[in-house]
């Protein structure tokens, strides 16, 4: 590794840890309840309905953002991610109508694309003998952010200030790091020029019964964390009774259990075989959405969150990627990129449907989408002996 190089990935790190405020912004009950009233529709699920626009954005742009970092280079897919985020902040912030803030939502959602297009990639070419280390590290920053969260908020409540203050620093502050960008040395990367299309890759592709599942699994493990991490608030206000100025609360034990499970997975992969993790993981979510569910209770709510946060949020949708990508050599990126926009079709098509539902009749969405994970899951076990032999014929 070029330590010339280090700088720059610090500056696409920093990207990720804007990131992740952007996604988890607005899931926070008080952000909800402002807007709602911003925007005078009364209804602090109308946001969610909002925070559904990030994968419509993701799902619009997903197709050409990666074979454009691959054809003209990293750079101008972090410049275009980096300043998407901007007019998404800035809009969040000044956001008159709830249409007004769907335009600003799609935006960061294609934002997202870019960046994840860009960065992955970026980071893995600069630490290049560690490139899951250097992946990894992503998920961290978006992580500590995402625990940050509450303190942000709880900052701006100790000041004074709006609690759109917040995104409109983002905003200003991922500005910064796009103009650092411009200047920031990356590694030259053969074969930028010869990208093909998404669309090209699908043609070629030959599809089986279990990379269907393994597509599938991208939608439902996304659907797990996705409707907790936006609804769940909600539910522990509205059901459980937590006092408003409390509940963001939930946000801190929901990223403490993503980081815990990005170091004990991290580890427990080396030991077993990651595809055990596809069934693991969501079981254990489904018995903590069903105990919260049924007991609906404060501390219920707490613990589900860090749960949730470990097994939901901590590396499910990753390593469904990494399953696919090993079982199926020759269509490794296109699997990646459809595993991908069925995570991003989960975001817009589950959280709309969400908006429209009460709290309670999310988690017990959730449950369902869950069960047809583990059941996805449970037949990628059982064919992976011969998957994973046929795999190594095919190298």
């Amino acid at each position: 590794m070029n330590t010339k190089y280090l700088p720059s990935a610090l500056i696409l790190y920093l990207n990720y840890f804007i990131h992740g405020i952007g996604c988890s912004i607005l899931s926070q009950q008080v952000v909800k309840e402002m807007l709602s009233e911003q925007w005078g529709t009364g209804d602090v699920m109308s946001v969610t309905a909002v925070a559904a626009a990030l994968g419509l954005g993701r799902l619009i742009s997903l197709p050409f953002a990666g074979p454009l970092s691959d054809k003209f280079g990293r750079r101008i897919s972090v410049l275009i991610g980096c300043f998407s985020y901007v007019i998404f902040f800035v809009g969040i912030a000044f956001s008159p109508s709830m249409t007004f803030a769907y335009v600003a939502a799609v935006l960061g959602g294609i934002a997202n694309s870019f960046l994840d297009t860009a960065t992955y990639p970026a980071v893995g070419e600069i630490i290049y003998k560690y490139t899951g280390v250097a992946t990894m590290g992503i998920k961290l920053f978006i992580s500590v952010a995402q625990l940050l969260l509450p303190f942000f908020l709880g900052m701006c409540v100790g000041t004074s200030m709006s609690y759109l203050m917040l995104p409109l620093v983002c905003g200003i502050v991922i500005a910064v790091l796009g103009i650092l960008a411009i200047f920031a040395p990356l590694p030259k990367v053969e074969g930028v020029g010869k990208g093909e299309s998404f669309l090209n890759n699908l043609k070629n592709a030959h599809f089986s019964l279990e990379s269907v599942a393994l597509i599938l699994i991208g939608f439902t493990c996304t659907a797990t964390f996705q409707l907790w991490l936006n609804c769940a608030q909600t539910f522990g206000t509205e059901v459980a009774g937590i006092p408003s100025e409390s509940v963001s609360m939930m946000q801190t034990y929901y990223s403490a259990g993503t980081l815990v499970a990005l170091f004990v997975t991290s580890i427990l992969i080396t030991k077993f075989k990651q595809v055990r993790f596809l069934v693991i993981y969501p079981v254990i979510s489904l018995v903590m959405l069903a105990l919260v569910y049924l007991i609906k209770t404060p501390m219920i709510c707490y613990v589900g969150a860090f749960v949730i946060g470990y097994a939901g949020a901590g590396g499910v949708l990753q390593m469904a990627t990494a399953v696919a990508n090993d079982l199926f050599p020759k269509i490794k990126g296109t699997l990646t990129s459809l595993v991908m926009i069925a995570s991003s079709l989960c975001n817009y098509t589950i959280l709309t449907a969400a908006a429209k539902m009460s709290s309670s009749g999310v988690i017990l969405m959730n449950i369902v989408i869950t069960v047809i994970g583990i059941l996805l899951a449970l037949f990628v076990n059982l064919r992976y002996g011969k998957l994973l032999k046929n795999a190594g014929q095919a190298e």
